[in-house]
């Protein structure tokens, strides 16, 4: 059985995992009944509670992620495929990988996506994220990028290093021209050490360094205002081009 995603009315939302009983604030629910339960559907806790369920799709899965280093959130990432526009036909190179959220990610879009990391307690993380997603085009190497990376013509270099400068030639050389190279960082330092090292390359140029904001509104009825906690800032992304050999 694959997991299950329950909603109840106040749109609350819960995952099921498979051949266990899923017990919730409003009762439980019997890991026979979530078996027997179409698509769709409507289904009752013990307390007579009603959930609509379904399968769960990628980011009910995601969500979900074990995770140890910190991960870049959804803001930032769907900035990053938006500004590289990487596709199905897609190569990247990804380092290092923390809890494999944007190697996981960003490989429901490419056509193949190697992550980079040197602890083995995070490749561990990442292998069981695999798993999880069910992902099947994710090479891991244990390996320091900042050492030189073994793919070439590549789409996409994501780093999110603490010393993304120290990257920068290996970068350069295993991307195609046109390729992107984008670095994410949580200080201005970074950032600016990370550029210098970009223009001392004349293979790269530098396009933009920004960062990206989500403010979340709560809506009922005609009382709108927004939530008290928003998610400001997270990390800096920065936006390479190589434009030659």
């Amino acid at each position: 059985m694959p997991p299950k995603v329950l909603y109840e009315k106040d749109g609350k939302k819960f995952l099921a995992k498979p051949g266990q009983d899923l017990h919730t604030q409003f009762g439980y629910v019997r890991k026979e009944d979530l078996k027997k339960a179409k698509s769709g559907s409507v289904i009752k806790s013990h307390k007579g509670h009603d959930f609509t369920i379904f399968d769960a799709s990628f980011i009910d899965l995601y969500h979900r992620m074990k995770r140890d280093a910190q991960i870049i959130p959804l803001k930032d990432i769907g900035f990053i495929i938006s500004e590289t526009g990487i596709n199905k036909k897609s190569k990247i190179v990804d380092a290092g990988a923390g809890s494999g959220a944007m190697c996981c990610f960003l490989a429901m879009i490419a056509k193949e996506v190697t992550t980079y990391d040197i602890r083995e307690d995070f490749i561990n993380i990442v292998k069981h994220n695999i798993l999880l997603l069910g992902i099947k085009n994710i090479k891991i190497k244990n390996k320091n990028i900042y050492e030189g990376i073994d793919e070439k013509n590549i789409d996409l270099v994501a780093l999110d290093l603490p010393e993304p400068w120290n990257a920068v030639k290996s970068a350069a050389i295993a991307l195609k021209p046109g390729g992107f190279l984008v670095s994410y960082s949580p200080t201005i330092p970074q950032v600016m050490d990370f550029v210098e090292g970009v223009k001392k390359d004349d293979r790269l140029i530098f396009l933009k360094a920004a960062e990206i904001a989500e403010k979340e509104w709560d809506v009922d009825g005609r009382k709108v205002r927004p939530k008290s906690q928003t998610i400001g800032h997270s990390g800096f992304i920065s936006i390479v081009r190589k434009i030659k050999n």
